[in-house]
């Protein structure tokens, strides 16, 4: 946690800047579950402050990071960190962008709200991407064929995120056959209409929808196990911004990162830096397989 908060607090005081002198707008864009789960709120707290308007819009972890790098947003947000290849080289769509911890996400195993079943193993989550466990009635629940959703591609936030976490590989390839969406929202959307469905979503835009989040080895994907650092499926959430951004969009990051804008996100449910002490630990462990 020292090392994330540690950058964010190095950015935001780099260039401090007056709020109530700021005037032009800002556009911002990327991840569904930043864009869902606080930043909107975010956004109209800030502009309340300032008068800066913030443009926000979705489409996925990718063009947060994407869009800022080639001009056409100044800011955005992801839930993933940049594409580097085998010998480290940074992306080229993403590179000159600077990634920002803001919060922590864990990744919710979401479903259908009637669905009878509470609880999935690590290993038969693992069994059910890898298309071998195929029926509900084989994780407790009624003789029913499994709906895998997931997203399109590997680059999307949540299934960059789950590959890593949960096979030690982003790489990895999901043998089950599934449907696919292009966004965090429609998956969620399909899921809450699918009675044998089940996915994975970032847990702050999920818990926003009519969906039922299942416990994992038994811990439950609430307030207290997240925090503790027991759910096993928790990555940070980024600000994207340009290297040499507008004294508007630097004075959004500045908002986000204040005690005021680190109120809403936990008032919206989020788990801010603050909060989340005991995830940074257990991160440093695990991101080594997100790379």
């Amino acid at each position: 946690m020292k090392n994330v908060r540690a950058l964010a607090l190095s950015f935001t005081m780099a260039v401090a800047l007056p709020l109530t002198t700021l005037a032009k707008d800002v556009v911002w864009t990327g991840c569904d579950v930043l864009q869902q789960g606080f930043m909107e709120v975010v956004a109209k707290a800030y502009e309340a402050k300032t008068g800066v308007h913030v443009v926000v819009s979705g489409g996925g972890a990718t063009k947060g990071i994407r869009a800022v790098s080639a001009g056409n947003a100044e800011m955005g947000g992801t839930c993933r960190h940049v594409l580097k290849d085998g010998a480290g080289v940074i992306n080229g769509e993403e590179k000159d962008v600077d990634l920002v911890p803001v919060a922590w996400d864990p990744l919710a195993i979401i479903v259908h709200k009637d669905n009878p079943v509470s609880n999935i193993t690590t290993e038969n989550l693992k069994k059910v991407y890898d298309g071998q466990i195929t029926n509900w009635k084989d994780l407790g629940g009624s003789d029913t064929p499994v709906a895998l959703v997931t997203r399109e591609g590997k680059t999307s936030g949540v299934g960059f995120m789950l590959r890593g976490l949960l096979f030690n590989d982003v790489n990895y390839e999901f043998k089950a056959r599934s449907i696919k969406e292009k966004d965090t929202t429609p998956l969620e959307k399909r899921i809450e209409k699918t009675h044998n469905a089940i996915g994975a979503s970032g847990l702050s835009s999920a818990q926003k929808k009519d969906l039922k989040m299942l416990a994992i080895d038994g811990v439950a994907p609430n307030k207290e196990n997240i925090l503790a650092g027991k759910y096993p499926l928790v990555r940070p959430l980024y600000l994207t911004i340009v290297k040499n951004p507008s004294p508007e969009a630097k004075g959004l990051l500045d908002f986000t990162l204040s005690p005021e804008g680190q109120a809403i996100i936990a008032k919206e449910g989020g788990f801010n830096l603050t909060e989340g002490v005991a995830i940074g630990p257990i991160w440093e462990g695990k991101k080594k397989n997100l790379n």
